[in-house]
């Protein structure tokens, strides 16, 4: 058998800030995502919410006690009022967001940043009209793709940037899990590729840049049909890189039958991720299908600089919540320093632009180039 050792040092968390960790936060929305992930680390950081606001008074007032914030508001665009917000923190469903953000534009004179939901628009066209509002009013915008920040995704990041793996062949996402799909989805006609798929497509930007194209095949949940119809349930796609790589994902939100008494605990539910490079593979868990058990996700790679060896670092931090320390901490980080985030509105453009691809590819029966999807939006 091989050996297992621990590896070196890997670069699995989020730098954090210095002199911007205590700037007012203002948050909009309290859902699960805010009320159980953002202000859940928010606290653990040491981050400053300030105020938050609701479409219903009562959850907000809720959720501001239960975080010991201290002003809840009616309404967001009362909150949007207080001096103290100069960072917004928006979690509202995505044909919503465009409007709150052209609210949250006209404060520019004290409010610096905002983070937004991904997906940053109900499609790619609103996305663009919402980084255009804040450039134009000199806000900084970051946007909150939390998988870059789950333990794994990163510390995968820091093997290839060092060179652990060398050139990257091929990589692969295998998901079989049932995500838990939000009512205001009902109204949108999809479900997939802007709520889960997007994850796994920003992820392989991150760790390998922009490929060339996409195939996409979809198909509808059945379980999620018997609710509401929509475009996209099952998805598989292949992302096609310059440089000979290959990117695949399999999205299975079926993974049926799911109330099988002896497949509880079997381990067939779940995301397993695969990176092999010339020099190295690398292989993963994450560990978000397991919520609310915290369980952490899982890296083991080896290389041929230590031949017959498995390294297998592990650490007691989950993607929720602890993962939106990062997405959080990014955006501070790029006001302390002046700078774009990690996560800036203009690189997201181009993974919207690569779901927008992917749902063309599924609907036409085609490869598509992300550049396909940017020119037409500059032609129109």
């Amino acid at each position: 058998m091989p050996k297992v050792r621990v590896s070196p040092k890997l670069d699995y968390l989020a730098p954090l800030p210095k002199k911007t960790r205590k700037l007012g936060i203002g948050c909009i929305g309290t859902g699960f995502i805010m009320a159980d992930c953002h202000l859940v680390a928010y606290r653990d950081a040491g981050f400053n919410p300030v105020a938050i606001a609701s479409q219903t008074y009562a959850n907000a007032q809720r959720v501001a006690e239960r975080h010991q914030i201290k002003k809840a508001y009616p309404t967001y665009q009362e909150m949007l009022e207080d001096k103290q917000v100069e960072v917004v923190d928006i979690a509202v469903p995505p044909d919503v967001q465009l409007d709150v953000i052209r609210d949250v534009v006209k404060h520019k004179d004290h409010i610096r940043g905002i983070l937004a939901q991904k997906p940053l628009g109900a499609n790619y066209d609103e996305a663009v009209e919402v980084v255009k509002l804040c450039k134009k009013a000199g806000i900084t915008l970051a946007v909150n793709q939390n998988m870059r920040y789950d333990h794994s995704v990163r510390a995968c990041k820091s093997l290839l940037d060092r060179g652990y793996l060398g050139e990257p062949v091929f990589a692969s996402i295998d998901m079989r899990a049932i995500p838990h799909w939000m009512p205001w989805q009902q109204r949108q006609g999809w479900v997939t590729l802007r709520i889960m798929s997007i994850h796994h497509l920003d992820t392989f930007r991150y760790w390998f840049g922009d490929p060339i194209r996409v195939f996409a095949s979809t198909r509808k949940d059945p379980r999620t049909l018997e609710k509401f119809d929509h475009e996209d349930g099952l998805a598989l796609y292949i992302l096609e890189y310059k440089n000979g790589l290959r990117a695949t994902a399999w999205d299975d939100v079926w993974a049926k039958p799911d109330d099988v008494p002896a497949r509880k605990g079997s381990g067939d539910i779940g995301i397993n991720w695969r990176v092999e490079g010339m020099e190295g593979l690398a292989r993963g868990t994450i560990g978000w299908p397991d919520y609310p058990a915290p369980t952490p996700s899982t890296i083991d790679f080896s290389a041929v600089h230590a031949p017959g060896q498995w390294f297998q670092p592990r650490w007691p931090q989950v993607w929720f919540p602890d993962a939106f320390v990062g997405t959080m901490a990014q955006l501070l980080v790029a006001l302390e320093h002046d700078a774009e985030p990690e996560i800036g509105g203009e690189d997201n453009l181009k993974t919207m632009a690569l779901v927008e691809a992917a749902y063309i590819a599924s609907r036409e029966h085609r490869a598509v180039e992300i550049n396909e999807v940017i020119r037409k939006k500059k032609r129109a």
